[in-house]
């Protein structure tokens, strides 16, 4: 490989992430590479609203604003008036697609292509996505056009392949890392007033929240001696709440919202954490459970077991009463949580964002030469 090469992180993920997910996966890889001998990389995001990015350790040529109400639209329609004209500025060797352009790509002549394709959901759940929603046809022009495709799994690589018809010489699978560790969350005070149960994240469709409602509703064990807390994904709306109510757990289950540092507290705290998705193209909750000794129960599909590996108990989520049971087993026996956090320690070693850096700066290196 020749030296001095320049790697090019777009937009697109940042005009409407905060932080987490995709975002969090680009500003740890990014943040590497920049501390690789002989590579140089920049995100070119004129306007951005991540904090990530914000916090620095990786060159930005944008401005920070705050985000509002649809402001990833408005942002991304200017950043797309100016970001071609910085990338070409820039000279990148490597260009790595933080999202999915519907138009043509934005990598100057002579640039290699990379795009990480985080999972197949849209193609195989369209029904809980909206007729407009264009994410799947966008996804596929950004994986026919890229030099290279990386894959978060192998479960996601075989989707890519069935459903595009994509060359697998094509597609590399390089895991995820995971970010909140256990120091975070030392010597904090208790969050909740009895023991509870931990879902987090976004709740909709695939994601399966209802089930668990459904499941944790139907055993009185639960009932009487766990709370259920859900974190993140926002308030519930209004048909959640109705459900809620017609479960008669309006006492008892919960929504918290709040930053890395509460969600380390209540991977620390609880019983148990439940991640009940019907499809995941990775899955970081479940090992940022394992990093803070908090016992995981997850689904047995799609790409969680290639991640979870041993170190969870493992249910079928269209089963209700599967779900309900595999929760009893784990709050009721304290042997069985110990032998799943001894699993989760091990079980997390072979993850890391380093780790992934190392194998897609692999990728760099093979299209430069």
């Amino acid at each position: 490989m020749k030296s001095g090469m320049k790697v090019v992180f777009d937009d697109q993920v940042f005009c409407w992430q905060e932080f987490g997910g995709i975002s969090r996966y680009f500003y740890e890889l990014a943040k590497r590479v920049a501390h690789e001998e002989n590579f140089s990389v920049s995100v070119v995001a004129p306007l951005y609203v991540n904090r990530y990015l914000a916090e620095g350790g990786v060159s930005v040529k944008g401005l920070h604003i705050p985000k509002a109400r649809n402001s990833g639209r408005i942002i991304s329609a200017l950043n797309g008036l100016v970001a071609p004209a910085l990338i070409r500025s820039e000279h990148p060797d490597v260009l790595h697609e933080t999202y999915y352009y519907r138009r043509r790509s934005l990598a100057p002549r002579g640039c290699a292509t990379v795009v990480t394709v985080f999972d197949m959901t849209h193609e195989k759940f369209p029904d809980y996505f909206l007729a407009r929603d264009r994410t799947s046809e966008a996804k596929r022009a950004a994986v026919m056009r890229a030099d290279r495709v990386i894959c978060i799994s192998a479960n996601t690589q075989r989707d890519l392949i069935d459903i595009f018809g994509v060359s697998p010489e094509k597609t590399a699978v390089i895991h995820l890392g995971f970010t909140l560790t256990e120091q975070v969350a030392t010597a904090v005070p208790l969050t909740e007033s009895r023991p509870f149960l931990l879902y987090v994240g976004p709740r909709g469709g695939y994601k399966n929240f209802n089930a668990l409602l459904n499941a944790y509703a139907a055993s009185q064990v639960l009932r009487n001696n766990f709370s259920l807390v859900a974190f993140g994904g926002g308030h519930f709306s209004v048909a959640e709440a109705e459900h809620i109510h017609t479960l008669g757990l309006q006492d008892s289950v919960k929504q918290r919202s709040g930053d890395d540092r509460l969600l380390s507290i209540l991977y620390r705290q609880a019983s148990a954490f439940v991640y009940p998705s019907l499809y995941e193209g990775f899955g970081i909750p479940p090992l940022e459970a394992m990093g803070f000794d908090c016992p995981v129960i997850c689904s047995n599909t799609s790409s969680i077991p290639e991640v979870v590996g041993d170190a969870a108990r493992l249910f079928d989520p269209e089963d209700i009463d599967a779900l309900r049971a595999a929760i009893e087993a784990v709050v009721g026996s304290s042997d069985l949580r110990d032998d799943l956090v001894r699993r989760g320690r091990e079980r997390i070693q072979h993850f890391s964002w380093d780790r992934t850096a190392k194998e897609t700066l692999d990728i760099y290196r093979e299209l430069r030469q």
